[in-house]
C-alpha cells in the first residue's frame, strides 16, 4: 500500500527533515504519525501524496515508486488519495455542494453521479441538509467536514490527514474522529497526523512516533507517548 524505503529529506537550508527512514503501511490500516513539534512530521506525510520530494530514497504508493514520479503523472496519481488539512481548504465562492462536487468534475465524471456520489458522502458527514450553504456560514467542525466529505468523494485508498482536529474544540474532534472511524471501517487505509493525546489514546490504533526526522518507536495500538 504505502512503503518508504531508506527515505531521506534536506531542505535547501540545510535542515534533515527526515532522516533514513523504512516503513510500511498496508491497505485498510489506521496509523496515528505523532511526535515533538519539528520532528519531521509533516514532511512524513506530505511525501506520501507528493506535496514534497525526498531527497534519495524510495517511497511505494499502490506499487508507484511517487519519489521518481513526473510532475505530468502527480494529478493522476492524486486521484487515489484523499488528504484533509487542519485549515479545510474549501474554496470560498462556492457552495458545499459544489466544493465536494469539484473533486469530481475536474475528472469529468458523469453529472448524475456526480450528483448522487456527492450527496452521499454529505450524508455520511451529515451535512446532507447544508449543501447549498456556504463555506462562510458553516462552523469549524462543519467546514472540516466538508474537507473530509471531498477528500473522499473520489472514494480513495488512502486518507492522509494533517492535525485535522487541530483547531477544533473537544467535542468537535470527537465528531471528526467519528467519521474518520467509519471510513476507516469501510476499507479506506487512514494515515493521521496528530497531536491530540486523549483521541490516540482512546481510540486505539498503530502508532508511529517520529523524532529528528526518524521513527523511534512503531506499535500496534500504542500510545501517544507524549506530555500534553
Amino acid at each position: 500500500m504505502i512503503e518508504m524505503q531508506e527515505v531521506m529529506k534536506k531542505y535547501p537550508n540545510g535542515v534533515t527533515a527526515i532522516n533514513g527512514i523504512n516503513v510500511q503501511i498496508d491497505q485498510g490500516e489506521f496509523v496515528y504519525v505523532v511526535g515533538p513539534s519539528g520532528a519531521g512530521k509533516s514532511t512524513f506525510i506530505k511525501m506520501m501524496y507528493r506535496e514534497e520530494v525526498p531527497t534519495s530514497g524510495v517511497i511505494l504508493v499502490n506499487g508507484v515508486n511517487i519519489a521518481r514520479l513526473k510532475m505530468k503523472k502527480v494529478p493522476l496519481f492524486r486521484r487515489n488519495i484523499g488528504v484533509v488539512f487542519q485549515d479545510y481548504k474549501l474554496l470560498p465562492m462556492l457552495t458545499v455542494y459544489e466544493n465536494v462536487a469539484f473533486a469530481l468534475e475536474v475528472i469529468e465524471e458523469n453529472p448524475k453521479y456526480i450528483k448522487k456520489r456527492v450527496m452521499e458522502v454529505l450524508d455520511l458527514v451529515n451535512l446532507k441538509h447544508k449543501a447549498r450553504m456556504m463555506p462562510t456560514e458553516l462552523s469549524g467542525g462543519e467546514q472540516q467536514r466538508v474537507s473530509i466529505a471531498r477528500s473522499i468523494v473520489n472514494s480513495p485508498k488512502v486518507v492522509i490527514a494533517d492535525e485535522p482536529t487541530g483547531n477544533l474544540d473537544p467535542e468537535t474532534s470527537w465528531e471528526i474522529m467519528n467519521i474518520f472511524e467509519e471510513i476507516n471501517t469501510r476499507g479506506t487505509t487512514v494515515v493521521m497526523a496528530t497531536h491530540n493525546r486523549e483521541i490516540v489514546n482512546t481510540n486505539k490504533h498503530r502508532v508511529i512516533a517520529i523524532e529528528s526526522g526518524k521513527i523511534v518507536r512503531d506499535e500496534q495500538r500504542g500510545d501517544y507517548g507524549y506530555e500534553g
